[in-house]
């Protein structure tokens, strides 16, 4: 049997770069998965370089993890969805990034994780990680939601919960709020007990830093703290209202992708909750079905729909 790291077959890479993580992927020719690697964050909003970067490692961790020669990625088809990239300025940018592999073809994460979770087909996303945004394509008609960005958008995201999270605590250990056992959970987290550490810690940082204290925040509402409650209903409402600007384009499919998914279930309304379905496949198999679509020479309603303006 020829293995992974000996077969010429042809290879695809897909990578999912979000404000948290960047994953890669690679199949083979059947399909397979032949390797996985999580590398920082890649939204080329918040810093070029370190999105490229964490491309990068994460592809080389996808090879390590395969078994195949670092030679090897330079004969690799790549789909990336990244973040960011809805931005003509940002999607120029980096597609004009003299890249590692043997063909790039970009797009944005929303629509590779609309890809992914419908197997191609038509449906709706509802992001819900460090950022939130929702996006759905029906019948060639795209609709977006969301995603303005930390921290003036992204209402019902981790970095939003975290947010919301820091400003209470600050207003309780100033005397101005009660307390709670979300603030107790969050000083844990930041190892603090004064206003001037939490400061120290969280003052000029990025939306990831912010999104890790979201833990805290459920883990409190999950205990019955008024406060904590306070804020993931609010949240997990919005949610539920993008949910439903979404269902009014009719999609086959509606799921919910990213690290609050989970958490944030038991929270929506009932009448969003039971029309939500499971995602079929990962975003970074989203990743590889757009630059398959796109080698191929086939164009999608998605594609159709959504242009990419700034390949134009």
């Amino acid at each position: 049997m020829v293995s992974p790291a000996e077969s010429m077959d042809p290879l695809f890479i897909g990578i999912d770069g979000g404000g948290s993580k960047c994953r890669a992927t690679i199949v083979n020719a059947n399909d397979e998965v032949l390797g996985t690697g999580v590398a920082g964050p890649a939204n080329p909003l918040f810093g070029y370089a370190q999105a490229i970067d964490s491309i990068v490692r994460s592809a080389g961790l996808a090879m390590a993890d395969a078994g195949l020669e670092p030679s090897r990625l330079s004969s690799m088809v790549a789909g990336i969805g990244l973040a960011g990239v809805n931005l003509s300025r940002l999607y120029n940018k980096v597609n004009a990034w003299a890249h590692p592999f043997a063909e790039m073809y970009l797009t944005t994460d929303l629509h590779t994780a609309c890809l992914g979770a419908h197997k191609g087909s038509d449906g709706a996303v509802i992001i819900t990680g460090t950022g939130s945004c929702g996006f759905s394509v029906v019948d060639g008609e795209v609709l977006n939601l969301g995603g303005h960005g930390f921290a003036i958008g992204d209402k019902g995201s981790g970095a939003w919960f975290g947010l919301e999270a820091v400003k209470h605590t600050l207003l309780a250990l100033d005397g101005l709020a009660p307390p709670s056992k979300m603030h107790d959970e969050l000083l844990q987290l930041l190892d603090c007990k004064t206003a001037d550490c939490v400061i120290e810690q969280l003052a000029g940082k990025g939306s990831g830093h912010f999104a890790r204290l979201a833990a805290a925040v459920f883990k409190a509402a999950n205990a019955g703290d008024p406060i904590a409650v306070a804020i993931v209903e609010d949240g997990a409402g919005y949610i539920s209202a993008l949910a439903r600007k979404l269902l009014e384009t009719n999609p086959p499919r509606l799921s919910i992708i990213g690290g609050l998914g989970e958490v944030l279930m038991p929270w929506l309304d009932e009448d969003v909750a039971r029309q939500i379905f499971k995602p079929l496949c990962e975003p970074e198999i989203g990743c590889i079905l757009y630059a398959k679509q796109k080698r191929g020479g086939t164009v999608s309603p998605q594609q159709q729909a959504i242009g990419i303006q700034a390949e134009s």
